[in-house]
């Protein structure tokens, strides 16, 4: 399968109980209320996750986008220790053109956010109306939101998204398939919520271990890729 660029604000049909699979193995724990994969590795794998805004649970859900690659996730943890959140930050307090960008970012976010709780049949889930993720639409607190959004929504949708994925190209470009070794294939697929630890296994060239997730990495970025 080859990796095709989604429209800004389309969604793709539903996942299949293979992706399922895939995500619930990504994430190292029982996959749930996802209604879309919106972006794919060029092998097929899920890259993102959207998740319905109000869970099966009840819980109010505002990550609607999230990454649940583990060398995506690495190599966007990497990019936060390295301080380039502070450098945007800068950048959205000097730069109308690029704050007002976010701004449509943030609006963009939202009005997928709707098309997906339409699709999930949640209903308006007041307690994030108007909140959208990674600290928008003013400053940048999470860069994982941000690729995630890009990397769902397309280029050009988010433009710090977009710049953080340049940013990442030494360890991860959409042209590549990284899955190999990223996550356990053997057995069954997680049955317990086993959220506080990370995929097995990450592929030689990240230089990494596995994540844990709620641990810093090596490097001293957040090793569980700020994921809720």
């Amino acid at each position: 399968m080859t990796e095709t660029t989604p429209t800004p604000g389309a969604l793709p049909d539903a996942p299949t109980e293979a992706d399922l699979d895939v995500l619930s193995r990504q994430l190292g724990r029982p996959v749930r209320d996802v209604v879309a994969i919106p972006a794919r590795c060029v092998c097929g794998n899920p890259l993102v996750a959207a998740t319905a805004p109000r869970l099966s649970n009840g819980t109010p859900f505002p990550t609607t986008f999230y990454l649940t690659h583990p060398v995506i996730t690495s190599a966007v943890s990497r990019l936060e220790a390295s301080g380039l959140m502070a450098e945007m930050n800068e950048r959205l307090a000097a730069d109308s053109v690029l704050a007002a960008a976010y701004q449509d970012a943030h609006r963009a976010y939202l009005a997928a956010r709707a098309e997906i709780g339409r699709r999930a049949g949640t209903g308006p889930v007041p307690e994030i109306d108007g909140v959208s993720a990674g600290g928008m639409p003013t400053r940048v607190k999470c860069l994982h939101v941000l690729v995630g959004q890009s990397l769902a929504l397309g280029p050009g949708v988010n433009p710090l998204g977009d710049e953080a994925i340049e940013a990442i190209a030494p360890w991860w470009t959409a042209e590549r398939c990284y899955c190999a070794g990223a996550w356990n294939t053997e057995g069954a697929a997680p049955q317990k919520d086993l959220s506080r630890h990370g995929p097995q296994g990450l592929p030689s060239m990240t230089g990494r271990p596995a994540p844990v997730r709620g641990a810093k990495g090596a490097d001293g970025a957040p090793a569980d890729g700020g994921r809720p």
